[in-house]
């Protein structure tokens, strides 16, 4: 069946530096598994934290399923992410010693099931922001001038 990329987190890859990628499973209610299949998720301002020896993933809306009714979910509830405890260690280690921030960079669907794409990732400073954008449009001017020739 493959995989099929629901969302991406642009703003992620604008405000990191993205250093290590993990995937993981989502915990998910009946409703909001149907939501996602629709693509109504939006992990914007969203972060995982570990917390207790388990990931959990914050702040990611999933829009409430229209015929869903009373059974529907919180659109702003925690998840649980299914993660082998060795990758929450380590991942746990590398936020408390070195100050990285766990961020989830896509949400796709693989062989019917949810999954995130989360990462170790470090903030980039407004320089660092300013040099990524310039270094972007030289390589896009760069792509436009061989186009034309």
């Amino acid at each position: 069946m493959g995989r099929k990329v629901i969302t991406t987190n642009k703003k992620a890859f604008h405000d990191f530096l993205i250093l290590e990628k993990y995937n993981a499973g989502l915990v998910l209610t009946g409703t909001e598994i149907k939501s996602i299949r629709k693509g109504a998720i939006n992990l914007k301002d969203s972060f995982a934290k570990i917390e207790d020896g388990e990931a959990w993933l914050y702040n990611a809306h999933i829009t409430p399923y229209e015929q869903g009714n009373r059974f529907n979910h919180d659109a702003d509830r925690k998840r649980k992410l299914l993660l082998n405890k060795n990758e929450i260690l380590k991942m746990l280690g590398k936020v408390k010693k070195e100050n990285y921030t766990i961020v989830p960079l896509s949400v796709y669907l693989e062989n019917g099931w949810a999954k995130v794409e989360i990462a170790l990732a470090k903030g980039k400073q407004l320089h660092d922001k300013r040099e990524a954008i310039a270094k972007k449009t030289m390589d896009r001017d760069i792509a436009r001038n061989i186009k034309i020739r």
